[in-house]
């Protein structure tokens, strides 16, 4: 078996045994044919430890059209995908590079964009209307705060998935995993709302309704991402926030506010439905920010 056939069979096993995203597979193609093209029709036995470092090498000089390079976290996760592919080898009793061998490099911290309380509520209330359109508005952005949600999975709720008396819902996340999310009391009054308002039939949580100041009805059906990117934006604009807001925002700021009021990593962890804890602790430097505000609050008071 050469390196070729090798690496379509390792993305049918992502596919049909592993039941990975169709969007992983995309990736984890793209990321290993680079490497198959780099490394031309090597043997599976020959990858080794210096043709990894020269594939390092190769990614790190790589630039696009414009002359940018590649981030580093963006390497990092074509290394990852040949981690993955060489430990699918070495399950097949393929002998080839041990993957535990490969290291990845380090990343410079993200940088996390997120709103405090007082810039949440302007937002938020912002879609203040009575308007079926504004209602469904306010209904996004409380949603979004109080779950947590990633916008795919928040364009992908139906109503009738939604358990408003007890406020809660179970969520299809990455990968295929369900977790339970919860409602906020005022997240699901914001939706009771709307969907009082509403008199259609279609099965979506969020839909596309006529715009205000027109005749036509926009065509009917689920809201897209990009539809509710631009909403949020216009909201962010109205409500007089500099920040650059989108949905994932929503997200960094209902993690943050959960550790700001003292829940433990691994309880946001499960409601972000993050697979690996060290994903969660990019949130961390909000315990950093209370860690400053308690010294400011209390050191020196004696020398005072």
């Amino acid at each position: 078996m050469n390196i070729h056939e090798a690496i379509t069979e390792f993305l049918e096993y992502c596919e049909i045994e592993k039941g990975h995203s169709q969007r992983t597979i995309v990736d984890y193609d793209h990321y290993l044919r680079r490497f198959e093209q780099f490394a031309g029709n090597i043997r599976l036995d020959q990858i080794d430890l210096e043709t990894v470092r020269r594939y390092r090498l190769a990614l790190n000089r790589l630039t696009d059209a414009k002359g940018k390079s590649l981030k580093r976290i963006t390497q990092n996760y074509h290394i990852i995908a040949l981690r993955a592919f060489l430990k699918y080898l070495i399950k097949k009793d393929v002998k080839t590079l041990s993957p535990e061998k490969i290291e990845l490099s380090d990343t410079e911290a993200r940088d996390i964009t997120f709103l405090d309380g007082d810039e949440v509520e302007r937002l938020i209330t912002s879609a203040s209307g009575n308007a079926l359109q504004e209602k469904r508005d306010r209904a996004i952005l409380e949603t979004l705060f109080s779950t947590g949600l990633r916008i795919s999975e928040l364009v992908g709720l139906n109503r009738d998935k939604i358990n408003l008396d007890r406020g809660e819902f179970a969520v299809i996340g990455k990968g295929g995993k369900q977790r339970l999310v919860f409602l906020s009391d005022r997240s699901r009054d914001a939706i009771k709302s709307y969907l009082g308002t509403r008199h259609d039939l279609d099965p979506a949580l969020f839909v596309r309704h006529k715009k205000i100041g027109t005749s036509a009805d926009d065509k009917p059906g689920r809201l897209s991402a990009r539809q509710i990117q631009r909403l949020i934006k216009l909201y962010a604009k109205q409500a007089g926030l500099l920040k650059k807001i989108t949905p994932h925002t929503l997200r960094h700021s209902f993690a943050t506010d959960l550790l700001i009021a003292g829940a433990d990593l691994r309880s946001v962890q499960q409601l972000l439905g993050h697979s690996s804890v060290t994903t969660t602790q990019l949130y961390t430097h909000v315990t950093d920010q209370r860690l400053r505000d308690v010294h400011r609050s209390f050191h020196g008071k004696r020398r005072r």
